[in-house]
């Protein structure tokens, strides 16, 4: 019924940019909050930032002032602008949102496939 495609990572050098895009499709009545969170090799998932449908954001300590999470109601879709990276920044980002279909009008959490993005010393 409802899907999130993730695109924009890759590899880049340490000090470099990139912007993650995600699209959310389907039976979509509305959408609350969206955000992305990060997962490494070896560790927790951890939230990056999120947004909600009015504009508040939140953001991991780790990525303030680097990073910037931004929407597109109209398109339903949230970016991640993130420049300064480091090799730290290194995992696999998924793209979720809080999601109320058409039917039954109830909010549910979904989750992109993720997109790997990789920062080289």
């Amino acid at each position: 019924q409802v899907q999130l495609v993730e695109s924009g990572g890759g590899l880049v050098q340490a000090g470099g940019s990139l912007r993650l895009s995600c699209v959310a499709s389907g039976t979509i009545f509305s959408i609350t909050a969206m955000g992305w969170h990060r997962q490494a090799p070896g560790k927790q998932r951890e939230l990056v930032a999120s947004i909600t449908s009015g504009g508040r954001t939140n953001y991991a300590d780790s990525v303030k002032g680097r990073f910037t999470i931004s929407r597109d109601n109209a398109k339903n879709t949230v970016y991640l602008q993130m420049n300064s990276l480091k090799p730290e920044d290194t995992a696999v980002y998924y793209c979720n949102a809080e999601i109320i279909v058409v039917l039954p009008l109830l909010p549910k959490d979904y989750w992109g496939q993720g997109t790997q993005v990789t920062v080289s010393s």
